[in-house]
C-alpha cells in the first residue's frame, strides 16, 4: 500500500513537472525587431521567437546580393553590365527568378508590366540614366528597345537581347522580391511568425504571438500627405502586399510646370496620367503583388479589374477618379473581408 502511494505521488510530481515545462515553453515569446536602410529605402522586420535573436548580418547579405544582381544604380552589378552590352554575364538564381516572374506577368498583363522599359524610365528622368527631351518621334524610336519578347534567358543563364540598347529595370519588382527573400531567410531560421516591410511592400506569416492576433497593416490614402491616416486597415495573413501610386512619385518640369508621373506606359512609351490614383494588391508573394500593382497603374481600370477578378489568390483595392471627378474605390470581396474597423 505504501509503495503504491509513493508511486502515485511520484507520478503526480512527474505529470506536474512535465506540464510546467510545456507551459513554460509555450509562455516564453520574445518579440524581435530589426530596421535599417537598403535598396534606396528603409526596411523593418518584426518576428517572434523563444529567445532574442538578431539576423542583421544575414539580412545585410540578402540586400547586398540583390543589389549586386539587380541594382541599376550600381555600375558593376550584373544588370548594369548586361545593360551596357555584356552578354557573357551568368546571372544568379535571384536574377533568374525575377526574369521568369517578369516574363509570366508580362504575358498576363498583355505587356503592361515590362522590365525592358528601362530606356524610357531613364529618358523620362526616373532612372539612373540620362534624361533627354522627348517628343513623339523620339518616343517612337525608343519603343524599338522595349518589349520582353526581345530578350531571352539562355540555358547557360546568360541573357540575350535582340538589340544592345535594350535596358532592364527590375525596380518595379525588386522590393517585393527582397521582402520574399527575407521571409525565406527567417523561415530557414525556424521563424514562422513575422511581418517584413521594405519600402512599403509587406509580407506576413503567422500572427502577432504576443497579442495572439493577426497582423494588421494600414493602406496609404493616395490623396493624403499624412501617412498616419490610412485609407483602410486590413488583416495581413500569410500574404504579400504591395502598393503603387503616382501621388508621391512625379517630376515637375521647372519651365512649364507640367508634372510627369513615374509610371511609364510600355505600350505607348509615355508617362501615364490616368484616373487611377493608387493600387494595392494582395498576392501569394510580395514580388507578384509588386509587379501587378505596377502594371495596374499603367493599365486602364477596366482591364485591371477584369484581370484581378480572374486571378485566383489575388485581391485588390484600387482608388480612382470616376467620370464625374469623384474619388471612388474598387475593392474585391476577398480584400474587403480583411478590413479592420
Amino acid at each position: 500500500m505504501m509503495d503504491l502511494l509513493k508511486f502515485r505521488v511520484f507520478k503526480g510530481i512527474f505529470v506536474l513537472s512535465f506540464a510546467l515545462i510545456i507551459f513554460s515553453c509555450e509562455d516564453v515569446i520574445v518579440e524581435n525587431r530589426q530596421s535599417g536602410s537598403a535598396l534606396g529605402t528603409t526596411y523593418s522586420i518584426l518576428f517572434y521567437d523563444t529567445m532574442e535573436r538578431n539576423f542583421e548580418k544575414e539580412v545585410d547579405s540578402v540586400f547586398t546580393a540583390i543589389n549586386q544582381s539587380m541594382s541599376t544604380y550600381i555600375p558593376d552589378s550584373d544588370i548594369s553590365k548586361i545593360n551596357a552590352g555584356d552578354s557573357t554575364i551568368v546571372v544568379d538564381g535571384m536574377f533568374q527568378d525575377v526574369f521568369n516572374l517578369s516574363k509570366d506577368i508580362n504575358a498576363r498583363t498583355e505587356g503592361y508590366f515590362d522590365p525592358t522599359v528601362g530606356v524610357l524610365v531613364n529618358s523620362w528622368g526616373f532612372g539612373p540614366g540620362k534624361q533627354i527631351e522627348l517628343d513623339s518621334t523620339r518616343v517612337d524610336s525608343l519603343l524599338h528597345f522595349v518589349g520582353f519578347g526581345k530578350v531571352r534567358l539562355n540555358d547557360d543563364n546568360t541573357i540575350s537581347k535582340m538589340n544592345p540598347n535594350i535596358v532592364f529595370d527590375f525596380n518595379a519588382v525588386a522590393k517585393g522580391y527582397a521582402v520574399d527573400r527575407l521571409g525565406v531567410l527567417l523561415e530557414a531560421k525556424g521563424i514562422s511568425n513575422y511581418l517584413i516591410e521594405v519600402g512599403g511592400e509587406l509580407v506576413a506569416k503567422g500572427k502577432n504571438k504576443i497579442k495572439n492576433k493577426d497582423f494588421v497593416v494600414g493602406i496609404d490614402d493616395p490623396q493624403a500627405n499624412d501617412r498616419s491616416k490610412p485609407i483602410a486597415k486590413i488583416k495581413l495573413v500569410n500574404k504579400g502586399l504591395a502598393s503603387s501610386g503616382n501621388y508621391r512619385h512625379f517630376r515637375e518640369d521647372p519651365m512649364s510646370g507640367v508634372k510627369y508621373v513615374h509610371t511609364v506606359d510600355p505600350i505607348t512609351g509615355y508617362t501615364k496620367n490616368s484616373n487611377v490614383l493608387g493600387v494595392t494588391i494582395l498576392g501569394k508573394s510580395c514580388a507578384e503583388a509588386d509587379a501587378y500593382a505596377t502594371a495596374f497603374m499603367a493599365m486602364d481600370l477596366e482591364k485591371s479589374t477584369s484581370l484581378i477578378l480572374d486571378k485566383e489568390g489575388f485581391e485588390a483595392l484600387i482608388v480612382y477618379i470616376d467620370g464625374n471627378g469623384a474619388v471612388k474605390q474598387f475593392v474585391t470581396k476577398g480584400f474587403e473581408k480583411l478590413y479592420v474597423k
